[in-house]
């Protein structure tokens, strides 16, 4: 599968899909927030996930440490915001475009596991499903977009000086 994923040409135009729909969902969810500011959005977010935290079947708390990381978030809600705005588009730009691909998806994975701890269910098991096969995938993802050029070019450019180096 992960061969398959990897180095297959159907495989490619299958993940080109997947990726451009993943990123025109993204750049929407993004666009919507850049323009329409969600620094009330995400304090309302922050701050219901620290007030009803996400409990398991006895009620205990199962995020400790999620919600001792949002405390410190709140008061810089309006940081935060710019933050998952921003990063919402872009991750959806570089997915629609196909331009630094494992990295946009990264970040939309982190994004996803964020909501996903903080409460907020919504379309994010299925984000996180497709962003699988996409990361997986790696540079066969992106070659049916910028990557087939912006990744030789990082490589021969950025890299040129580890090519002969022994990796410790």
């Amino acid at each position: 599968m992960v061969h398959f994923l990897r180095n297959n040409k159907i495989a490619s135009i299958v993940l080109a899909v997947i990726r451009i729909y993943l990123g025109i969902e993204w750049t929407l969810a993004g666009w919507e927030k850049v323009t329409g500011g969600a620094s009330g959005a995400v304090k309302g977010l922050v701050a219901n996930a620290i007030k009803n935290p996400v409990k398991g079947p006895t009620g205990k708390v199962l995020y400790p440490w999620f919600n001792s990381m949002l405390s410190v978030v709140l008061p810089h809600y309006k940081g935060m915001s710019f933050l998952v705005s921003w990063g919402e588009l872009l991750v959806g730009l570089g997915l629609i475009f196909g331009c630094l691909t494992t990295a946009a998806v990264f970040f939309g994975l982190l994004m996803n596991f964020s909501y996903i701890l903080a409460g907020a269910i919504s379309v994010n098991p299925e984000y996180i499903f497709l962003e699988y096969f996409i990361i997986i995938a790696g540079f066969n993802a992106g070659k049916i977009g910028l990557d087939y050029w912006v990744i030789p070019w990082i490589r021969e450019h950025i890299f040129k000086n580890n090519k002969n180096k022994s990796m410790i």
